[in-house]
This record gives C-alpha cells, structure tokens and sequence, in this order.
C-alpha cells in the first residue's frame, strides 16, 4: 500500500535525523556493511537502495521498506542506529539522546513503536545534545587534514611502486575527509581508473599518478577519452603530483572540449594549508574549465583572482 503524504513528510523527517549515521557509500577502507546499502543488503532490501544523492536514497529505502516489506521497516531502523552508533563513536560524534527521542516520535506518526529505543536504561546511556559541542566537531576535521598533510610528506621517500599505491589510498582519505563518497580503483574492458567521487549530482572519475616527470598531451588524451567513453555527464580530475607540461596543456587545449580538469602537488598544499577547501577548488576549476576550456588553473591563480 502507497504510504499517505503525512508519511511520506515523516520519512523525509527521518532521513533527516538518520543522515549522519551512516555513509552513503562504504568507505574504500572499511568494511562494506559500514554504510546504508551496507545495512539495506544485510536486511534483504538491496533493491530499495538507488544509490546517488544521499537524502533521497535514504528516503526511498525507508519509504520503499514501508510499503513494500513492512515488517522490515523497525528491523531497518534499528539496524541504521546499531551500525550508526559504533560508525559515529570511532569518529568522537556519538549518537545522542535528542536524535532517538526525536526519531521515537517520528517512528510514532507511522503507527511503530520501536521497544528498545524506549528503553530508559539505553536512553540514559546515550550523551545529550549539550555535551556534543559543535567546534569539536570543526577542530576534528581540522586534525584530520593536518594528519592528510603529514601522510602526503610521508609519501616522499617511497619507492616508486608503493609510493603510487600510497598515493591513490591518501586522495581517497582526502576525498573522504571531505564527505565525497570516494570509490576506489575499478577496471573496465581492460582499462584502469583510479576511483570515482561525487560533488552534489556530479560524477568524477580519478586517475592518479605520480611520477618524476611532469604529464604530457598524450597522458591527458588518454584519460580524456576514458572518461568520455563513459557518459555523457562524466567528469574527470587528474591528479598529477609533479604537474603536467605547459607544451602539453597548450595542445590539449587547442580546438577541443574539455570534460577534466587537473591538480597537481601545490594544489593538495595549497587545499591543505586551508587556502581553499577541496570542493570550492574543484568547483572552481570545473567552472574555469567550462568557461575558458582551459584543463589546468592552480588553486593559488584561483584563489588569488586569476
């Protein structure tokens, strides 16, 4: 049965409150049940799980759980918080009593009560939202860029092989930092991409390299046609730490559209050092790029008028 439209502005309350218990996606590093289409598949509701923006994924599950397998929807709640609460404490952002008193009154206008999330022993285990104080948050983001700047100098002295490695692993901790959603390194029909993030509705395929020289217009055609063998709505970032060479941004961009764009070393630095977050620059590079066609603008050129 179709839920009613109080429902349906319930559930959307709901995913609200449940936003920040889990990602969207699984993290490259972490196991995969450590996220929402973690849980859903667990529970059997794969197929409820859309996938792409986070809100209205959230939303379908609960609503598609509602009205098709009802007797799932308290078991996928309770899963959400369970997985939620040990997902939220390894990140010092613990679940709090407000949100399960909050959601215990939303589970209620869907005509469910949920026992244990009532259970006054668990709810006097639970912070409350005056403990969780928000600039602890902000300096914990903080801390864990200082520790991706410190990870990026350690990178330096590897060899080759492993430092290339290394290398794909700390921009996928980058893009997480920054709630990205980062996929890890995929093949297709032979060919190799590095990973994949998302910025609002936008795709980003990844390649990552770092090698001594800088790239050429032969690395850049390369993953311009990778990228462009995809979809249309594709995009690409190249992340190139020692940079790419000015005969070849020249070529590349003569006579052809672009859908890439690049960063290189001082640009991780430049992000690192807090002149521009990660996702201004890469907005703001994407909109250099549509607008000039031009593949590479340092971070410092955009931040500091150019």
């Amino acid at each position: 049965m179709p839920s009613s439209l109080k429902e349906t502005q319930v559930l959307s309350e709901l995913a609200d409150v449940l936003y920040r218990f889990l990602p969207g996606n699984p993290h490259p590093y972490a196991s995969a049940d450590i996220s929402f289409p973690g849980v859903a598949k667990k529970l059997g509701l794969s197929k409820f799980w859309i996938g792409g923006s986070k809100k209205p994924a959230i939303i379908q599950l609960l609503q598609a759980t509602l009205d098709y397998r009802r007797d799932q929807f308290c078991n996928l709640i309770v899963e959400i918080i369970r997985t939620g609460i040990a997902y939220l404490s390894d990140k010092s952002e613990p679940v709090t009593r407000d949100e399960i008193v909050h959601l215990n009154q939303l589970i209620k206008q869907v005509n469910f009560k949920i026992p244990e999330l009532w259970d006054p022993s668990f709810l006097d285990s639970l912070p409350s939202s005056q403990t969780v104080v928000e600039p602890k948050t902000k300096y914990s983001h903080q801390e864990a860029i200082e520790k991706l700047k410190n990870d990026l100098i350690a990178l330096l002295p590897l060899k080759p092989q492993e430092r290339g490695f290394a290398f794909e692993k700390f921009l996928n901790a980058l893009f997480a930092a920054y709630d990205l959603d980062p996929r890890s390194s995929f093949r297709m029909t032979g060919e190799q991409i590095d990973g994949s993030f998302q910025i609002g509705t936008d795709i980003y395929l990844v390649e990552a390299k770092w090698h001594d020289k800088q790239i050429d217009q032969g690395g850049l055609l390369i993953f311009h046609g990778k990228v462009e063998g995809k979809s249309k709505w594709s995009r690409g970032l190249f992340v190139s730490y020692s940079g790419f060479t000015s005969d070849g941004l020249l070529a590349f961009s003569k006579g052809r559209p672009t859908n890439i764009i690049g960063m290189d070393s001082q640009d991780l630095f430049h992000i690192l050092n807090g002149e521009m977050s990660l996702v201004e620059a890469i907005n703001r590079k994407a909109r250099r790029a549509a607008e000039t066609g031009e593949f590479f603008v340092p971070v410092y050129t955009l931040s500091h008028g150019g």
